[in-house]
């Protein structure tokens, strides 16, 4: 098996891009979140991929990391969704996106996904809902948000904290779960509120 593939970026055509290691070139499969990604022609890329083998032939599926790659074999799982499907779910949704609108129960969300209907969307989230926990979406989420912002240390604990006690107050105003979840994921610029600040942003997304 093929766990990453380094080196440089030769070509990019449709949703397939070559990276050039070691004399040969390997083409590999992408996603559109990976392709607004890439660095210039030339330049040094690392994607973490899947290997398919089928009898009539071979194709690999490249990440710009190991959740995203995690993502996708969870969603290759779920029966009737192949790799090109998910890969097609992965261009619409991140990772994130894609573990909220599960976990939230939002069926519009992922039907967005080219190929992905309405009851393909309410398939996936009944298989997937027990593999998402809440508290590492959030925790992940956040975490990727300081990757790009350069920051040290993660306050993921306290964050995750504060999300839960938000949660939980919706849900004792009526709300359920899912709302619960889909109204605290609709605010922006969470990351640094209160449980107080948070509660009133997001019932304001009711």
């Amino acid at each position: 098996m093929i766990a990453f593939i380094e080196g440089k970026l030769e070509e990019v055509s449709g949703n397939c891009v070559v990276i050039g290691c070691g004399g040969i070139g390997y083409e590999v499969m992408v996603s559109s979140q990976v392709l607004a990604r890439l660095p210039d022609f030339g330049s040094h890329v690392k994607l973490y991929t899947y290997l398919q083998v089928r009898e009539d032939g071979v194709t690999l599926f490249g990440f710009m990391d190991r959740d995203t790659l995690s993502v996708f074999r969870q969603l290759i799982g779920v029966n009737g969704i192949g790799p090109k499907a998910a890969v097609g779910i992965l261009s619409a949704l991140t990772a994130d996106d894609l573990r909220f609108a599960v976990l939230a129960e939002d069926e519009r969300t992922i039907a967005k996904a080219p190929g992905i209907g309405a009851k393909t969307a309410k398939k996936l989230i009944l298989e997937l809902k027990d593999k998402f926990r809440l508290e590492d979406a959030f925790e992940k989420k956040l975490m990727r948000q300081e990757e790009k912002e350069g920051e040290g240390e993660s306050s993921a604990d306290g964050y995750r904290t504060v999300v839960l006690e938000t949660i939980q107050a919706l849900e004792a105003l009526g709300f359920s779960g899912g709302e619960a979840k889909r109204m605290v994921n609709s605010v922006e610029g969470i990351e640094d509120m209160t449980a107080d600040e948070m509660l009133k942003a997001a019932l304001k997304h009711a």
